[in-house]
């Protein structure tokens, strides 16, 4: 049986600009996170989905919308669905700042790199969708590339599987359920907020917690609401609005982007590797672009 996805208006200029500010936003993100210098990775999960619970709901509040989202947790299956799409954020945002805090940031990068790949797959095998004869050499040339970067890495590398396929597949169901991002999104970090509040109360209970010692940290817990919830916001958007093999490709921007950011600001190496998978996937990227103008 074939899913189809629900009747949302294709609309590419609009889902072009969505995906653009959301990946540019994931690509800048490194630059909020080193601002926390040794916070665990567990305490800034943990704000991250609490403030971003807060600010959600606040924007409910000043548009008038609070009820529509109470009356969203009425449908069970809603419910379940969007517990199981903020599991996957929470395991994809979690393995992230593991992999950047135990020092595996090229594994890491690995992961948004594979993503694309993966999500145009899922749109192939459960959204039938169909891709064009150059869009199938861009995706083998993306493939080539990640191939290459992983044939050097020596290693199965877990932690870059796992964000691909848990982000992946997070925007697969986003896509396949008729609930507005702003909605979806706002439940979404209400199921998993009792449990990082959980995790904030007993590490202050304990003095390993950071809230509160200092004016600068408190405004960065708060801010890494806004700065996680408005990208996410931006992509829900933009996988309303494209095809989900067009939204796969649009995911390389944030990992070039913090490549850029690794080299050109925190001064690390750039190798033949990095050259040569980045190679491979811009000029994946020029064919497909070249394919949709056509």
């Amino acid at each position: 049986m074939t899913i189809s996805p629900p009747p949302w208006k294709v609309e590419p200029h609009q889902g072009s600009l969505y995906a653009l500010l959301a990946y540019t936003s994931w690509g800048l993100l490194p630059l909020y996170w080193k601002l926390f210098g040794s916070v665990s990775a567990i305490e800034i999960l943990s704000h991250r989905m609490i403030w971003s619970a807060l600010f959600l709901t606040s924007i409910l509040i000043f548009q008038g919308r609070l009820r529509d989202v109470l009356n969203l947790r009425q449908s069970y299956s809603t419910v379940w669905l969007l517990l199981l799409t903020s599991t996957l954020l929470a395991v994809n945002w979690g393995i992230y700042i593991y992999g950047v805090n135990s020092g595996q940031v090229v594994e890491a990068s690995l992961g948004y790199y594979i993503n694309p790949l993966v999500t145009v797959l899922l749109g192939l095998v459960i959204l039938k969708e169909k891709l064009k004869p150059l869009q199938k050499c861009a995706v083998g040339l993306a493939t080539i590339g990640v191939s290459y970067f992983i044939w050097h890495l020596g290693t199965v590398p877990w932690i870059a599987l796992s964000l691909a396929l848990s982000f992946a597949i997070y925007g697969l169901v986003r896509k396949l359920m008729p609930v507005p991002p702003l909605l979806g999104l706002t439940l979404e970090t209400w199921l998993i907020s009792p449990l990082t509040l959980i995790i904030v109360l007993y590490l202050s209970s304990q003095g390993k917690g950071h809230f509160g010692q200092t004016l600068n940290l408190n405004l960065l817990f708060m801010g890494s609401g806004i700065a996680t919830s408005l990208p996410l916001l931006w992509f829900n958007q933009a996988a309303k609005r494209l095809r989900l093999a067009s939204v796969g490709f649009f995911q390389y921007l944030a990992p070039s982007i913090s490549l850029c950011l690794g080299v050109f600001i925190f001064k690390e190496s750039f190798t033949l590797v990095h050259g040569v998978t980045f190679g491979c996937i811009w000029g994946a990227l020029a064919l497909y672009s070249l394919s949709s103008l056509r």
